[in-house]
């Protein structure tokens, strides 16, 4: 029996499926963003531009750390994976931080409108993390610096705890992979707390990843053999939880989930856009409205519209 509730396990799963649907409509949509109607050819980007391919296993990490650490105002979240931005975004703006930096980006349907037509757009939000991002610390994508980062914001300050998701390509760079020796060298009580998070999603843009073609026992040792704790996870939320909440030392995680899940079946893997017309191919066009409505957007918004958003997701 897991430890944390069925309600709070629902929350979870909502916010997932919440950002998922945020990170579809930002990279494809300009208009018709609750999906109050059946998708038209007006309501699509004249150029769409972004990355799809881990935003759903960002969202997984994302919202089961969230749920733990709600309420410690010492907890910080390193995002590595610079290709997964729409989700990163699509978080901040859902807990209202991005609302801080923009007062555009309000929670509610106004600033739902704003966040969607705006990313990756001429003076709105980039494709990547850039120095307006809440919280940010180095802009861009996957160069390997995420883990190394998290043990300098760690250094002299006890009180912390930072969990850092890491690409699976991101670890195959030198700095990436040496900065997995910082763990025996920060150790101690003048250092805050590092929880690694390895996004095993299979590839890195198009190639398989290295540790991703490994098996579960030689990553388990790899891991191991710098001093670390493995701990598997996927996508069921109870098990994300429990592994949380198990005492144990220096825990990595390692989360499993499919590069592009969630998305249409025969661009199920895809880094970059999955559906490639659907301003002008009607048969793709219908693929991307039966995604979104498979996020079930009614029940996502209906709080959002009648109560201005709510930000305990």
């Amino acid at each position: 029996m897991s430890a944390v509730g069925i309600a709070e396990i629902e929350k979870i799963k909502k916010r997932i499926r919440f950002c998922d649907y945020l990170c579809v409509a930002q990279l494809f949509l300009q208009d018709n963003f609750l999906l109050k109607r059946e998708l038209a050819f007006d309501d699509i980007k004249p150029r769409l531009l972004g990355h799809w391919g881990t935003c759903h296993g960002i969202n997984v990490a994302y919202a089961n750390f969230k749920s733990k650490f709600r309420d410690d105002s010492n907890y910080s979240f390193i995002l590595g994976p610079g290709h997964g931005f729409p989700a990163l975004n699509a978080n901040l703006w859902l807990d209202k931080e991005l609302e801080k930096v923009d007062r555009r980006a309000t929670v509610d349907e106004e600033g739902l409108a704003y966040l969607c037509r705006n990313f990756s757009w001429p003076d709105g939000f980039p494709s990547h993390a850039s120095p307006m991002t809440p919280g940010v610390i180095t802009e861009g994508g996957e160069l390997g610096y995420a883990l190394a980062n998290a043990y300098g914001v760690a250094l002299g300050h006890p009180e912390k705890t930072i969990a850092v998701l890491i690409g699976d390509g991101e670890l195959e760079t030198a700095t990436g992979l040496d900065s997995l020796n910082l763990r025996n060298i920060l150790t101690g009580s003048n250092n805050g707390k590092i929880l690694p998070i390895l996004h095993l999603n299979g590839y890195k843009i198009s190639a398989p990843s290295i540790y991703a073609r490994k098996s579960e026992r030689e990553l388990n040792e790899l891991i191991r053999g710098f001093g670390f704790t493995p701990r598997f996870v996927g996508e069921n939320v109870e098990d994300f939880q429990d592994a949380l909440n198990e005492d144990v030392d220096s825990p990595f995680f390692i989360l499993k989930t499919e590069k592009g899940e969630g998305g249409p079946n025969r661009y199920h893997h895809a880094h970059q856009i999955p559906l490639k017309n659907p301003k002008t191919d009607s048969k793709e066009l219908k693929e991307l409205n039966e995604w979104l409505l498979s996020y079930r957007p009614a029940e996502l918004f209906d709080e959002l519209v009648n109560n201005g958003g709510d930000n305990d997701r």
